[in-house]
């Protein structure tokens, strides 16, 4: 048996590397996914320990050698090598620092659990302190996401409303989808959110819950972000094609749920582009369009905000595009973009440490796949009605490219709202004029029956 000792202390903790390399090669994504690792590597610790004192050392080396190794398949920012920048060390900390917090810390207190019956004191107070941590990690972690019901004058919920977090079949993956209205019977509006891996439930429940009385507002976290985060490796790989696909997909769930022909499709930004095209290809489910802070062409709306950076900043770089995140960090660190509410129960502290590693993910997948969109050349027409509310100081990488497409776009009605003092957020940054915009839009479509 000592012979197999040290063996056994490499050996379970490395088939357990190999194991969370395949189930969560970018670590636990989902409370249960870090509930079960806490657990099982506490497990594993427990059983090595046993075996020998030196597990504590060598058994967390053996389960991250056959993790880093096992996942290699898996690319990304929270997986590659360290990169030295801010966001690079983002990625650090909340990719591997976590993963690390849910699986070598309880293998390190597992294996200490089994050898401080006879130590010291002081021993026994540090491994019950770590203990301790290991506990409230995972306690916090298993906080689920919720969404409140919506409340009648009574302060009971509301009946006939809706108040839910769903999950959508999209095919070998499911997207998390939040649904709120006062009324089920009312129009159903579709939310396409902008940054690949974005998080915007938090914002627009709490910026914009008056839509709440005029639709059934579904909010979409896109494949890669919040609680779509854990879809990101599934097949098929993201892209913009499957960006198309999974708008269409939850569009007719939504259909089928509340009984719609047709419903209205609203999207922001890099969102807008996957809500332009499901338009186009796919005119027979939606009642409308409607685009905010419209995305047109991501190479030429790059190479303006380059040309921006280089003459403010004097940035040593070529031009894009790029072939990796970090190149384009420059640019998003400059562009005015937000990263949305989420201090807020729809996402679990889970979803909310991994804000910046979903964006950058998910980035690094699909941004290279959206290059080759161009709204002006491949959606010169819509045969819904097209509706846009865009900032007057929307950036210029963005506006330039959709007053081209604008006026070229041939749709039944065409509509432009501008808000003064909005830029490439209007819909959060002037709430109230966005739902009065959002009002008119549904009137006109009764108006016209579309």
């Amino acid at each position: 048996m000592r012979r197999l000792s040290p063996w056994i202390v490499l050996a379970v903790p490395a088939v357990w590397g190999v194991s969370a390399a395949w189930w969560t090669p970018r670590g636990p994504l989902t409370p249960t996914q870090a509930l079960w690792s806490v657990a099982l590597s506490a497990l594993v610790g427990g059983v090595v320990g046993r075996v020998s004192r030196w597990a504590m050392l060598f058994a967390p080396v053996a389960f991250v050698v056959a993790l880093e190794l096992s996942r290699v398949r898996v690319s990304g920012p929270s997986v590659d090598a360290p990169h030295l920048s801010a966001f690079g060390l983002v990625a650090l900390v909340a990719g591997r620092g976590l993963h690390g917090l849910l699986t070598v810390l309880p293998m390190i207190v597992g294996a200490a659990l089994t050898r401080v019956r006879g130590s010291g004191r002081l021993r026994r107070a540090g491994v019950a302190l770590l203990a301790a941590v290991v506990v409230l990690v995972a306690v916090a972690v298993a906080i689920p996401a919720r969404t409140p019901p919506i409340l009648g004058p009574d302060g009971r919920p509301l009946p006939g409303s809706v108040a839910e977090l769903a999950s959508v079949d999209a095919g070998d993956y499911r997207l998390s989808v939040l649904i709120r209205g006062q009324d089920t019977a009312a129009p159903v509006l579709l939310f396409v959110p902008g940054a690949p891996g974005g998080m915007e439930m938090g914002s627009v429940r709490h910026q914009l819950g008056a839509l709440e009385r005029q639709f059934v507002v579904a909010t979409l976290d896109r494949r890669g972000g919040g609680g779509s985060y854990a879809a990101l490796d599934a097949d098929p790989p993201v892209s913009l094609a499957t960006g198309v696909a999974d708008t269409v997909a939850v569009t007719n769930y939504l259909r089928t749920r509340f009984h719609q022909d047709r419903i209205f499709l609203l999207a922001h930004s890099g969102g807008s582009l996957l809500g332009a095209l499901a338009a186009a290809q796919h005119p027979e489910l939606y009642r409308a369009y409607i685009g905010t802070g419209q995305a047109v062409n991501l190479p030429e709306t790059d190479r303006i905000f380059y040309a921006e950076l280089v003459e403010r900043d004097l940035v040593d770089r070529g031009p894009p595009p790029y072939g990796d995140f970090y190149s384009y960090e420059p640019i998003v660190a400059n562009s005015g973009g937000s990263i949305g509410t989420v201090n807020t129960s729809e996402y679990p502290l889970l979803a909310r440490v991994h804000l910046l590693n979903s964006m950058m993910d998910t980035w690094h997948t699909q941004y290279p796949s959206m290059q080759s969109i161009d709204l002006r050349r491949d959606v010169p027409r819509l045969a819904v009605p097209a509706y846009f509310v865009q900032g007057a100081d929307e950036l210029r990488g963005l506006a330039e490219p959709f007053a081209e497409w604008y006026a070229l776009l041939d749709a039944p009605r065409k509509r432009l709202f501008v808000l003064d003092g909005s830029a490439h957020r209007p819909m959060f940054e002037q709430p109230d004029r966005f739902v009065d915009a959002m009002a008119q839009i549904l009137a006109d479509g009764v108006i016209t029956g579309s």
